[in-house]
């Protein structure tokens, strides 16, 4: 077999610069003030607008071992957590220089392995006394908010975080009627459970001008005391937040011009959004400045609790929940729609007119609905080719016969809707449209499921195997409305809402005027809601804003000054004494300094320092107060507490959001180091690249067939 083989050479690891090279393509992806990307291809010359390690790397042309391995890491992070890529990738490109700078000093790659990976581990289990339980965090969020407020109040003037923070404008008490923005629900004519769904749902369009709650001096008796803060709450005063380019308003022109149309009161109970009961503060704790995605995300969790009290489950219900983008609206349309909301063609959008006040009869198909189709467990007879299945004597069309044999049995049944979870015939579809037969394919399984428990439906595999059973009662499909109460008609595509009585499924409708932007605000929204999901899985948070990362680099650092020798117990038996006391402190140091990397660029990222160099002069005094403390994981609990750790006396940018508190995954951010570190190491352990196949070919012809050998 013909190949190339390429020596890794030990001293400038080929194979460690690669992964440098490709994670500091996302460097600026660290931190919540992202700066985004455009990829643009170069077939399509169509745009796409990034800001995830994960995207980028799908858009890059990654045909090196080590840009697959890395490609590999990431995917796997997102696919289990879908949170903490850009620290991966960013961790991967530091500990990969670190690691180059070991190898030219001559350090045996055992001892960089060995000492490194037990550093690591000494680092997760000294960071875990920063661990917040989430009923804690709730309290302190709230309650630190409330504190601000009484400074606030007490000297008339704005407290250390003024009104230019979210925290102070989003801290909602219990059982206080209030004037909110509410989600008007799309016309909503049928019996079920998102006929109230405006009861429950704090608008998205809700800018962060709608306070529920302020605290009045002590003194006045129309306050109630708030129990543990020894500061009283009043009843609502609502205010409104017009000249701040931190918080987005409604959109301009006509569509500003309808912003009146969308006040309402709440009925009934009021939605607990953030209280300290409730997931509004910690979901914008989680957020790490992404207030759209926060708004959807606080409608979602004030309906979804109503329903967990009843079943006494208060995770978020992920399988509950859908996106659907709608282009040409501005963002401030963006909201949360009960039942399912998809993307339909001007042709079966007609189909839908004639539904008007029906309830129709639902068929799910868990397959594709093609004639060629056939499902994982059919297997063909080996060594047969298949040239035509069914012959035609008559001359007619192919699958003519198979398409009249479908809409037959459709029509038998009386079957109005059907959702598909595959790909759909497109003249099978026509055919459907003109029987006004409303076909849906791409329909997730998650939804598939709703929709039979709401119904009644049992899912097939293929028509010919549908029978009276198979069919639920009990759907509707209307176009789906704008917050304005208007039908919305975009041309090419059309929002369809369909939904069933009892259903539990919510759409998050994200709308942009740039298609562009659209995988972005998904991207997002996603991200998010499954930070929630593992933090009320995990039951825990960390502090975030490089809290953790700071701990981690006190550590390491006392760990390289002392005597002790971390490392594994065989590899250290096999190196010698003297070797291991001088390796340790420099790998140690090595290790570290691909914390300090992170918090340098971190801060410098969120406009904390004018240069990655001011930077790192600040992540030192950080470290000498820590250090001075005398326990250094108490300083940064007191920080924390106090508005944010890596904070300074004087900001270099004033007007920025400064001291929003965020918190961190537990699980997902210790998970992103170690897959980092274990990817760097496995890299670190290779010594040759050997290549086969017809790019050994394309070597041959490079320039840089010098490093190759050719056999």
């Amino acid at each position: 077999l013909p190949m190339a083989f390429r020596d890794v050479n030990a001293r400038r690891h080929i194979g460690l610069q690669q992964l440098s090279a490709l994670a500091s393509t996302g460097r600026a992806f660290l931190g919540p003030m992202k700066s985004h990307k455009f990829i643009v291809d170069e077939i399509t010359n169509q745009s796409t607008l990034i800001c995830s390690a994960v995207r980028l790397l799908e858009s890059l042309d990654l045909t090196s071992a080590v840009g697959q391995l890395l490609n590999e890491t990431i995917q796997a992070q997102n696919k289990e957590f879908k949170t903490g890529m850009s620290t991966l990738l960013f961790l991967v490109g530091a500990w990969s220089d670190a690691v180059v700078e070991c190898l030219q000093q001559n350090i045996p790659v055992p001892a960089i392995v060995s000492v490194m990976s037990e550093g690591l581990n000494s680092c997760c289990e000294r960071v875990q006394c920063l661990q917040i339980p989430i009923h804690d965090v709730k309290k302190e969020l709230c309650s630190s908010r409330v504190r601000s407020k009484a400074f606030e109040s007490k000297t008339g003037q704005a407290g250390p975080d003024g009104l230019t923070n979210p925290w102070d404008l989003l801290c909602f008490q219990r059982h206080i009627s209030s004037a909110e923005e509410v989600i008007p629900i799309n016309s909503c004519s049928h019996q079920g459970d998102d006929c109230n769904f405006n009861k429950l749902l704090v608008s998205p369009l809700a800018g962060f001008g709608s306070v529920a709650s302020v605290v009045k001096t002590a003194g006045d008796k129309s306050s109630s005391a708030l129990s543990g803060s020894g500061v009283t709450a009043s009843s609502c005063v609502t205010q409104k937040l017009t000249h701040s380019r931190h918080f987005s308003t409604l959109g301009k022109g006509r569509f500003a011009s309808q912003q009146g149309n969308f006040q309402g009161h709440l009925s009934g109970p009021p939605a607990d959004v953030c209280g300290c009961c409730g997931l509004g503060h910690l979901a914008v704790a989680l957020s790490h400045g992404n207030q759209t995605s926060v708004k959807l995300l606080q409608s979602i969790a004030a309906y979804q609790q109503e329903r967990a009290e009843r079943s006494g489950n208060s995770q978020v219900n992920i399988a509950e929940i859908v996106t659907c983008c709608v282009l040409g609206l501005p963002e401030s349309y963006s909201c949360v729609s009960p039942g399912f909301v998809t993307l339909v063609s001007p042709e079966q959008a007609s189909v839908i007119k004639h539904f008007a006040d029906k309830l129709l009869r639902v068929l799910l198909m868990d397959g594709d609905l093609t004639e060629g189709y056939r499902h994982l467990g059919f297997n063909r007879p080996p060594n047969v080719r298949a040239i035509l299945e069914h012959p035609n004597p008559q001359g007619g069309r192919t699958g003519d016969a198979w398409l009249s044999r479908m809409s037959d049995i459709l029509m038998s049944f009386e079957v109005n809707l059907v959702l598909v979870k595959g790909n759909v015939c497109k003249n099978f579809m026509e055919r459907c449209v003109a029987s006004r037969i409303l076909v849906i394919g791409c329909v997730a399984r998650d939804v598939l499921c709703a929709f039979g428990a709401a119904t009644g439906a049992q899912a097939v595999t293929y028509l010919s195997q549908l029978n009276a059973s198979s069919v639920g009662n009990g759907a509707w499909v209307e176009l789906w409305k704008s917050c304005d109460g208007c039908a919305v008609d975009l041309g090419e595509l059309l929002p369809v809402r369909i939904s069933a009585g009892g259903i539990p499924l919510l759409t998050a409708v994200l709308t942009t005027a740039l298609p562009s932007k659209a995988q972005l605000l998904e991207d997002q929204f996603w991200t998010l809601l499954y930070r929630l999901h593992h933090a009320l899985k995990d039951g825990k948070v960390f502090p975030g804003g490089g809290a953790v990362e700071l701990l981690c680099l006190s550590h390491i650092q006392a760990l390289a000054e002392q005597p002790g020798r971390p490392g594994n117990d065989r590899v250290v038996r096999e190196l010698p004494s003297p070797w291991l006391a001088e390796y340790k402190p420099i790998v140690l140091q090595a290790l570290a300094s691909g914390w300090r990397r992170y918090l340098s660029v971190l801060l410098w990222n969120a406009a904390r320092a004018s240069s990655e160099l001011e930077a790192g002069a600040s992540v030192d005094h950080h470290l000498q107060k820590a250090a001075a403390c005398g326990s250094p994981s108490a300083y940064i609990l007191e920080e924390f507490r106090r508005g944010g750790v890596l904070r300074s006396g004087s900001e270099p940018f004033p007007e920025q959001v400064a001291d929003l508190k965020v918190c961190d995954n537990v699980t997902a951010k210790t998970e992103a180091w170690r897959r980092a570190l274990d990817l760097v190491l496995l890299v670190l352990q290779t010594d040759a690249e050997i290549i086969t196949g017809p790019r050994r070919n394309q070597i041959l012809n490079s320039p840089v067939s010098s490093e190759f050998m050719f056999l």
